[in-house]
């Protein structure tokens, strides 16, 4: 049988496969796939899935065959923001060293305040990423909770002595949940907030006082990647602002370049070891600093892949949880050096019990690497908290892949859009 012929059964079987399912209310697809050189990642995911949800799509649009050339393939879009992070940082870090930013915002903001980060999914992992930072680096207290939060429970947020600095985050500036905590806290409480969000032109920034906008972290797929990454970043830099530490924000300034070597290496192995593996739970650890890392991975692999996935502290899975690992589960173990032994040892258990492990971390000792299925080194030479955006390229990957392993389009998630708008009654607020 000629390849093309080959070829052209998968789609038709793929196309079957998928009408039937849209009449069964079920989203699974049968994909044709076959061996992977990892040097060529890419293409051998592409026959595979990418033509045939093209083909899918079109009989969707036209009722018929004919297709349209200028359809982005998919996950093209999230492959582009992945691969763009780098780049988008250094830009990022310029446009906040330009006078009248990173310069002038800590005087705008309250001082000796407990401060306190609000998001909604993603940007709620953010601000558990940006609150450990946060208090690390200015040795401020510092909180993350969910906008809902705020909203349905003030009272017990806001009852400290302390003056309060709230940091809203929103992607697109226009969350619902986001925008109402913000006018809460501006209008009733009359405390004044600062917003970071990467679209120059939207609500967010005309309720809140102080505006920080990283327009050029945009995306056009639906799942945060550059942008969570960047306004990251741009939170940490802030904290060294306020901090005074100068050093740490040139620390940030060297991340980008190494970064961009070790997403390079990291691309085609993470490609190769979910092509080579089957699992059906996805299991992310970190503690510290690096839970919001975990916290945001297995969300990725949720949104574009529609897999199991759950995340915890590192050594909290122990306590019950672990009772659920078989072989075909994947755990993912997001390494610090601050905790490293202990981490280390929860690693080594979970490998005795059976579970694949995928360990990403700055620099491993040979224990590690034993316990390891999957090892990604970054060998970066800026301190800890500099680290977290890379760590979650790792996470993006394997998102990406098993989505495209699975027959989906990474950049439109079943049921999801770019920003969560509720209207007024099914607020509730």
């Amino acid at each position: 049988m000629s390849p093309i012929f080959s070829q052209l059964l998968c789609v038709f079987a793929v196309i079957l496969n998928h009408r039937e399912s849209r009449n069964n209310r079920s989203p699974s697809f049968s994909i044709c796939t076959g061996t992977m050189d990892a040097a060529n990642v890419d293409a051998e995911f592409k026959p595979a899935s990418q033509t045939a949800l093209s083909v899918i799509r079109d009989w969707d649009m036209k009722k018929g065959w004919v297709m349209n050339s200028t359809r982005p393939s998919p996950g093209t879009h999230t492959l582009n923001e992945i691969m763009s992070q780098p780049s988008c940082w250094q830009e990022c870090l310029n446009e906040l060293e330009r006078p009248g930013q990173l310069d002038k915002m800590p005087g705008r903001l309250a001082q000796e305040a407990d401060w306190l980060f609000v998001g909604c999914g993603s940007s709620y992992y953010i601000a558990l990423a940006a609150a450990a930072s946060w208090a690390q680096l200015t040795g401020l207290r510092a909180r993350a909770v969910p906008a809902s939060e705020v909203l349905l429970f003030p009272d017990l947020l806001l009852t400290g002595k302390a003056p309060c600095q709230p940091v809203l985050i929103s992607r697109s500036g226009r969350t619902s949940e986001v925008l109402k905590a913000a006018e809460y806290l501006e209008s009733t409480r009359k405390i004044r907030t600062l917003a970071i969000s990467c679209a120059a032109d939207q609500p967010l920034g005309a309720i809140c006082t102080i505006s920080l906008n990283l327009v050029p972290a945009d995306e056009k797929s639906t799942v945060m990647t550059r942008s969570f990454s960047s306004m990251l970043l741009g939170l940490q830099a802030l904290a060294a602002a306020v901090a005074g530490k100068r050093e740490f924000i040139e620390a940030l300034g060297r991340v980008p370049a190494a970064a961009q070597a070790a997403l390079e290496a990291m691309r085609p192995r993470i490609a190769s070891f979910v092509q080579l593996n089957e699992f059906n739970n996805y299991v992310f650890l970190g503690q510290g600093p690096f839970f919001g890392i975990a916290s945001e991975s297995h969300l990725k692999v949720k949104e574009m892949s529609c897999s199991c996935a759950q995340c915890y502290h590192s050594l909290e899975f122990r306590h019950g949880p672990m009772s659920a690992v078989r072989p075909d589960t994947l755990m993912t173990f997001f390494l610090s050096e601050s905790a490293y032994k202990a981490e280390r040892e929860v690693l080594e258990e979970m490998k005795e019990l059976g579970a694949k492990t995928l360990v990403v971390t700055n620099a491993a000792d040979e224990r590690a690497r034993h316990a390891a299925d999957l090892l990604i080194e970054l060998n970066l030479d800026v301190p800890e908290c500099a680290r977290l955006v890379v760590h979650v390229l790792a996470g993006q990957l394997l998102g990406y892949y098993t989505a495209l392993k699975k027959g989906m389009d990474p950049d439109n998630p079943r049921f999801l859009s770019r920003v969560v708008i509720l209207n007024e009654k099914a607020q509730g607020i």
